[in-house]
């Protein structure tokens, strides 16, 4: 059994969730680690401009740290990744302190063409399709793997710049997998924690990959103290990977390696609840709410706002969504799909295409069934910032998430946040690791076109005040367990891991424990091995340390063989 950072207790729909305050960082610095800093860089006339970065990861682990600061239980942080765009060399050393400065950041510079096969290469040909189990997306290329452990050396390389032994190292995702133990070996003693923010995937999944790969990405993960993944379900894949390919076996999650123990534990990523829940008040996010809602004056919103990838099951909503209209011709005229698509790797194949068949798809469910004062797909592709977002999130009666695979998707807990009135329904795949979390929302399997059809018609005819009672459950369990309590959680037990590791590393025997034993059996000419104590060499005793063994009356080991 794998212990749970969050203790959840699951009985008659109702969580409850034990809380430890202890602030594990108020004297170490936490460097985080990731592929991207929480900003992206551009250069014009050898000026840099700043700006934030839209990904969910880097906005919760921002709004965490800014947290931390202001609370002042975190002593100091630093964050290091790539600042989204190469860098001329003459340029480089302004940027550092530019970024130290102003975002407590240090960049790790990549060329283009590192982060070509690199990031598009190995990170979302190879491993982002596999572990959202995509095989036949899968693009198995020598080159791409031997840049990944390229870049992972830079990034490596570049953090033995800034790092100090007393360092917190948290390290996040896919992209970065090797790192841990390339930092393991240059500092033994530093505390490194791993999180991988997508699924892992099973045994048969994984091992796709070529043997040399598979094991190198495992040893790579396990230089990390503490690994963490979003549910039990790839905990438990990842445990049972090390076993069959690296055949180390673990005890509560527990993996006793060559030289030290490495724990393995899960932690479902929250959000920053307080602001999703507060946005509905911003006067500017009020303002768009209103205009939204008059716009859809005669029709219930559905929502579907998601990036552009064909892990997120944008096609089989649309299809779901057509199927309800064809099966309830009631609600023709009286709902429409609002579909925000967010671009994302622009000029990737697979993405271009995905792209092209969803707007057939909806210029198919809009020729046949729109009316001259009614159109079902509302399509926008195009990025969202938080204030537009949190006003689509409070206009509309209806969230429909629908990946194929996810590991988290907080969108779905975004918008049970942001439905302050708890008038909103959220539609969920099961295959989002945030529907273990939501179970009050109405779970659907993405890959049925007509179990979506149905759960929107469901959606439609809930009554409100079962709608608040679901949003009011899911609500208080997502405050609870927000992105703050989840970076604690991990933070904590990063630290705590040090004392099983010291206190299992007093059990070992050390190199040069073994090299005398070694030495002093070859020189001897009588050997024996005794591979017990207690009831061996002496008698057995209800107290084992207040024994020792008798001297021997003759040369003859057997003698003291009871």
């Amino acid at each position: 059994m794998v212990r749970c950072a969050i203790s959840v207790v699951h009985q008659e729909n109702r969580f409850t969730v034990t809380k430890d305050d202890k602030e594990p960082m108020t004297n170490r610095r936490l460097i985080v680690v990731s592929n991207r800093l929480r900003f992206n860089v551009s250069v014009s006339d050898g000026q840099f401009e700043f700006h934030d970065s839209a990904g969910g990861v880097a906005t919760g682990l921002a709004s965490y740290i800014q947290f931390r600061r202001r609370t002042g239980s975190l002593a100091e942080d630093l964050w290091v990744g790539w600042p989204g765009t190469s860098v001329e060399p003459s340029l480089r050393e302004d940027l550092k302190k530019q970024s130290l400065a102003a975002y407590r950041s240090y960049p790790v510079f990549l060329s283009e063409e590192e982060m070509e096969q690199f990031y598009f290469g190995f990170c979302n040909s190879t491993i982002w399709p596999l572990f959202h189990y995509f095989p036949s997306f899968t693009i198995y290329q020598t080159s791409f793997w031997e840049q990944y452990k390229h870049v992972n050396q830079i990034f490596c390389d570049s953090l033995m710049e800034v790092l100090d032994t007393n360092d917190v190292v948290w390290i996040h995702d896919y992209h970065l997998m090797l790192l841990p133990s390339l930092l393991k070996a240059h500092r033994p003693q530093l505390s490194i924690g791993f999180f991988l923010h997508i699924p892992f995937p099973s045994f048969e999944i994984f091992r796709l990959l070529p043997n040399e790969w598979r094991r190198e990405i495992l040893e790579g993960l396990l230089g990390a103290d503490l690994i963490g993944f979003h549910n039990y379900e790839y905990t438990h894949h990842f445990l049972q990977c090390v076993l069959r390919i690296l055949g180390y076996e673990h005890q509560l999650a527990q993996i006793l390696t060559s030289d030290r123990v490495v724990k393995v534990d899960t932690f479902p990523m929250g959000i920053d609840f307080e602001k999703f829940s507060t946005a509905p008040a911003d006067p500017e996010v009020h303002e768009e709410e209103k205009k939204i809602r008059s716009t859809l004056s005669e029709v219930t919103g559905i929502l579907s706002v998601d990036r552009l990838d064909y892990s997120k099951g944008i096609l089989n909503r649309l299809e779901g969504y057509e199927s309800f209209l064809e099966a309830n011709p009631e609600y023709q005229g009286k709902v429409a799909l609002i579909m925000i698509v967010v671009p994302s790797r622009i000029g990737v194949r697979e993405y271009d295409l995905m792209k092209r068949q969803i707007e057939e798809m909806v210029g198919k469910i809009n020729g046949r069934f729109g009316r001259v004062q009614w159109t079902p797909v509302l399509y926008q592709y195009r990025h969202v910032p938080f204030k537009s977002l949190a006003a689509l999130y409070a206009a509309s009666d209806i969230c429909l998430v629908t990946p194929l695979r996810d590991g988290m998707n907080l969108i779905a807990k975004e918008y049970v946040a942001a439905r302050t009135d708890g008038a909103g329904v959220l539609i969920l795949s099961e295959m989002a690791g945030s529907a273990k979390e939501l179970p009050e929302g109405i779970i659907i399997n993405p890959n049925n076109r007509a179990e979506i059809a149905q759960a929107l018609k469901e959606a439609l005819e809930t009554p409100l005040p079962e709608r608040k009672r679901r949003n009011q459950i899911m609500q208080r369990r997502l405050k609870r367990y927000d992105v703050m309590r989840w970076a604690n959680d991990f933070i904590k037990s990063l630290v705590d891991v040090r004392e099983i590791q010291n206190h299992i590393q007093a059990k070992l025997l050390g190199s040069e424990g073994r090299r005398e034993i070694i030495e002093r059996y070859h020189r001897s000419h009588r050997r024996a091995l005794f591979l017990d104590y207690d009831g061996t060499l002496t008698p057995l005793a209800r107290y084992p340390a207040t024994v020792f063994p008798k001297r021997a009356r003759s040369a003859d080991p057997a003698s003291l063989v009871r």
